[in-house]
């Protein structure tokens, strides 16, 4: 059963993404939304923790900090609300990392 996982918090602030990526499983996706987003900057600490990951970022919240999409790291997919939906949709269980 694939779950989704969303991560809201900031990898500066919290564990939360390093525990979500730790325990994913094949099939499962990682979203980040909110200040989740900033842990999917390209040479940040935790863009290493994201490899080999299924992850999209939450596009309106990324604007919403300003950070373009050059910023983030490769294989990262941008997504708007409807893609969102999408996700929750697609999976059989969202994990929500408060």
């Amino acid at each position: 059963m694939a779950m989704l996982h969303l991560v809201n918090k900031s990898p500066y602030d919290t564990g939360n993404l390093n525990t979500a990526s730790g325990i994913m499983k094949e099939g499962d996706r990682l979203l980040l939304i909110e200040d989740g987003v900033y842990g999917a900057m390209k040479n940040g600490k935790a863009a290493s923790l994201l490899n080999g990951l299924k992850v999209s970022v939450l596009g309106p919240d990324l604007a919403a900090r300003g950070i373009s999409q050059d910023k983030l790291a490769d294989g990262i997919d941008v997504i708007d609300y409807a893609g969102f939906v999408d996700l929750v949709e697609a999976n059989d269980k969202t994990q929500s990392w408060l």
